[in-house]
């Protein structure tokens, strides 16, 4: 046997514990589910092809479209909003002063706490009469503070709310960003007589928009998959106001064991994930820039 076929075979043996756990837990997975999405499979019986039936249905389905409609008005305020804030907090961050790892410990933290837990936090945060939030606003002065997440009006803002508390990670990474800005572009900035708002539009934000789209495209991804804050301080309600697409899926396949269908929501959700990175995509050549092009 010739010493490149032993190589090709060595590498195969090393890498075979992983190729093992992709098929099994990734390729058939993913290969079943679309094949039961043009299928009624209801888990206790064998799956029965029905074509495009369960996509059909979808069409027609008037919780779907507000599961869709629920997680779009999610996105739309939740991701470029985060996004912002983190970024404001990288560029603090960002500036030497004394207790700097204080500060950036401080505000990474939020973001190691289980999902979970931080769910049950807030629940108490912001319940209508017990909660802190509630309490402070009627210390200043607030008569009938919101009922938050009992109020059909306020509960998806409250849960946009409460996805700012976890950007921590989003704040390292823009962090990072920034430290690798080189300094010479600063000093060019500053003999040019540029102000700070200035060198952060020409200088900061161009530098760092590769940084940028990177957590554009995590936060697109993140935000249409959103799961546990809702279905723990929720359950969609009230009056299915907080009701997002990836908790009617998990309705789907659990409660009203039509599996079928959930596999058939699963996959146009890749698409609509794959649309909007497209278009992130298409865009990108407008804003990003990368340093030696």
């Amino acid at each position: 046997m010739r010493a490149d076929s032993r190589n090709f075979l060595k590498g195969l043996g090393f890498i075979s514990p992983w190729l093992l756990g992709f098929c099994f837990f990734t390729l058939i997975p993913i290969s079943l589910s679309l094949y039961y999405s043009f299928c009624n499979y209801s888990l206790v019986q064998k799956p029965v092809f029905i074509g495009l039936d369960n996509y059909r249905e979808l069409l027609h389905d008037p919780v779907f479209w507000k599961a869709n409609s629920n997680t779009l008005f999610y996105t739309v305020f939740s991701l470029p909003l985060g996004l912002l804030i983190a970024l404001a907090l990288a560029l603090l961050l960002n500036v030497k002063i004394r207790g700097q790892a204080i500060y950036r410990t401080l505000i990474f933290l939020p973001s190691l706490i289980p999902a979970v837990a931080s769910a049950m936090l807030w629940l108490w945060l912001f319940n209508s009469k017990l909660g802190l939030v509630n309490f402070l606003l009627r210390s200043l002065g607030m008569k009938d503070p919101p009922g938050w997440l009992t109020d059909a009006q306020w509960a998806l803002p409250s849960l946009i709310i409460i996805s700012f508390w976890s950007v921590g990670n989003t704040v390292v990474i823009f962090l990072a960003g920034l430290q690798d800005v080189p300094t010479e572009l600063f000093e060019a900035a500053d003999l040019d007589g540029a102000g700070k708002f200035q060198t952060l539009r020409h200088v900061t934000l161009p530098s760092i928009s590769p940084v940028i789209f990177f957590n554009l495209i995590i936060g697109i991804i993140a935000a249409l998959q959103v799961f546990v804050l809702p279905f723990i301080m929720t359950q969609g309600g009230p009056a299915r106001a907080t009701y997002l697409y990836t908790e009617y899926m998990y309705d789907n396949a659990f409660v009203y064991l039509k599996m079928g269908y959930c596999s058939a929501m699963a996959w146009l959700q890749l698409l609509l994930v794959l649309a909007l990175t497209g278009v992130a995509f298409w865009t990108s050549k407008h804003w990003v820039h990368y340093q030696g092009k």
